[in-house]
């Protein structure tokens, strides 16, 4: 399934998190990462709001899709 420049951003983040080594400097990252992995998925609603405005002002007379949530769900995911 794609992913949007945000969900990427997400992973790469969480991978860091887990990555880090179990001293006080690694620790220190990792509380540094959490909080812009909180940030990120904030962002990461309004991108969802973002990609469903340019669907309904797009022209998609011609596509299996009826609505943009579901244009979203399909393209990206429902969890996503």
């Amino acid at each position: 399934m794609k992913q949007t420049a945000i969900q990427q951003a997400i992973v790469m983040v969480r991978n860091r998190i887990d990555s880090q080594i179990d001293t006080m400097m690694g620790k220190h990252t990792a509380h540094h990462l959490q909080q812009v992995e909180r940030c990120l998925y904030d962002l990461l609603e309004a991108e969802k709001e973002q990609i469903k405005d340019a669907f309904e002002t797009g022209d998609f007379e011609n596509t299996k899709f009826y609505t943009a949530q579901q244009y979203y769900n399909e393209t990206y995911g429902k969890n996503a």
